[in-house]
């Protein structure tokens, strides 16, 4: 990665309030990880229909933590809507104890596609906070970095209460306010000098 490269990782991407994308139009996407490669995120404010509860019976496991039961599965984006992404925070061990877990850096939050970590909760343990995502957001070399550009995402450092402590319905307004600013001020234009 060249000096001048930026890296999003453990930041929020707001949807501009123009965003003509309807799977994107008015979401957080918080970003597990941004490289040279591409971008990988979580929406986190589009909760689907289908709870906790009645995905682990999905997948013949029992949850019985009554805290997690009805929390709904979210939406996370519109690749691999077939398969689950679990956003939770660091176990507090080094080496998380889950296959395919991604730690994010500097987020202290973890992103496990692994079976395990659910089963770790049908048994009562595993991790205390976590969102449960169907799909994820992705993103190319450069294609992000390049819907920025064209003013369609404001960028601003995630902050887990937003993931785990706000109500669904106030993610997108609680994510905007991290900006220190009124986003209904900018415009939808991009600046060209």
């Amino acid at each position: 990665m060249s000096g001048d490269a930026i890296n999003l990782t453990n930041q929020f991407l707001i949807a501009m309030p123009g965003m003509a994308d309807d799977n994107f139009s008015r979401t957080v996407i918080y970003l597990c990880e941004h490289s040279k490669n591409g971008a990988l995120g979580l929406v986190i404010n589009r909760p689907t229909d289908i709870t906790l509860k009645s995905l682990f019976e999905k997948v013949e496991l029992s949850l019985d933590r009554d805290e997690l039961a009805q929390q709904p599965v979210f939406f996370g984006g519109p690749v691999q809507t077939e398969r689950g992404f679990v956003l939770h925070e660091k176990t507090g061990t080094e080496q998380s104890p889950y296959t395919s877990t991604l730690s994010i850096a500097g987020g202290g939050l973890e992103m496990t596609t692994s079976k395990d970590v659910l089963e770790a909760l049908a048994n009562g343990a595993g991790p205390r906070r976590l969102m449960v995502t169907l799909g994820y957001s992705g993103w190319s070399a450069g294609q992000l970095e390049e819907e920025i550009g064209r003013n369609g995402w404001l960028t601003v450092d995630a902050d887990p209460k937003v993931i785990f402590d706000t109500p669904v319905e106030e993610r997108y307004q609680r994510a905007l306010s991290l900006l220190g600013f009124d986003p209904l001020m900018l415009s939808q234009e991009a600046g060209h000098a």
